[in-house]
């Protein structure tokens, strides 16, 4: 079998290649060396980070009861524009099959679970619960986070609890990415944690890589699998971003969208969702953007 990981002809392997190569050779499903950076490109997310965050920063000044979410997106792209950056988002092509993304952040209210499209119609109600997605890119580096926001500051005791229970799971997911560690245990912590409020873990999306493109390996799923998954290295970068239903698990794709976008809980009860991009280090994982 073909070794994922490789030094270059010549080239005296390092402690680092030494370990990983160690662990290979053991069973491990490592890592290809491109998807470990270096300490520019992890400067450069970094970087990319600060502007995503500044994001959903301003998107946080401003929510409120009575705007709409196409106003979520004019603030985006202002922010963007104001610091030379690009909203990954905004015309990205997922398929064959599905129309370009037509705005540059996801807006996703109560019962959808992501993408979410923006639109003058969808005006914000006080006790809506809303997730807002973006993803920078900055001198060609990516960075993707998003935040829960509760509109007017109250909502209804089920909602508040599945939004902090939510982010109670990405902390416990964060604190089980370990380096030198398989991916899927990130999934089992998460769902053991969501379980006990007998909330969904949605298994059809997932974290994964991100940095350099918008999309890489390896794969994060937010549910229990069986196997360890992707063994985690310093200088790998990856979302953990998982989306908690209050009913089933189960998701549709809106057929009332017309670009084929918005993922819908399948009994239509709220869903929550908050994401990191996260660096791992030799000590555990570091926040590029929140």
């Amino acid at each position: 079998m073909k070794k994922r990981w490789r030094c270059k002809p010549g080239v005296q392997p390092t402690d680092f290649d030494k370990k990983i190569m160690y662990l290979e050779n053991k069973g491990a499903y490592v890592p290809t060396r491109e998807l470990v950076l270096n300490d520019e490109q992890i400067e450069g997310i970094r970087r990319s980070g600060v502007v995503n965050t500044g994001v959903l920063d301003a998107v946080q000044a401003a929510i409120r009861p009575g705007m709409n979410t196409q106003e979520i997106d004019d603030i985006c792209m202002a922010y963007c524009r104001a610091h030379h950056a690009t909203p990954a988002c905004l015309g990205y092509v997922a398929d064959k099959n599905t129309p370009p993304f037509p705005k540059s952040v996801c807006t996703s209210i109560n019962e959808v679970v992501c993408h979410g499209i923006p639109k003058e119609e969808d005006v914000l109600e006080e006790g809506d619960i809303i997730n807002v997605d973006f993803t920078t890119i900055l001198d060609g580096y990516y960075s993707d986070a998003s935040r829960m926001f509760i509109v007017g500051g109250k909502t209804t005791p089920e909602k508040e609890q599945l939004v902090r229970v939510t982010k109670e799971c990405l902390e416990i997911g964060m604190e089980a990415a370990k380096p030198w560690h398989g991916v899927n245990g990130i999934g089992r912590a998460i769902q053991k944690h969501a379980n006990k409020y007998h909330y969904g873990v949605v298994r059809d999306l997932c974290g994964h890589g991100v940095g350099l493109q918008f999309h890489t390996d390896p794969d994060v799923a937010h549910f229990a699998q069986k196997g360890d998954g992707m063994l985690l290295v310093p200088g790998m970068v990856f979302t953990i971003e998982p989306m908690i239903n209050m009913g089933t698990w189960r998701v549709f794709i809106d057929a009332d969208d017309p670009f084929g976008w918005e993922v819908i809980s399948e009994d239509e009860q709220p869903s929550a969702q908050w994401e990191h991009t996260l660096l791992m280090t030799e000590h555990g994982v570091e926040i590029l953007t929140y």
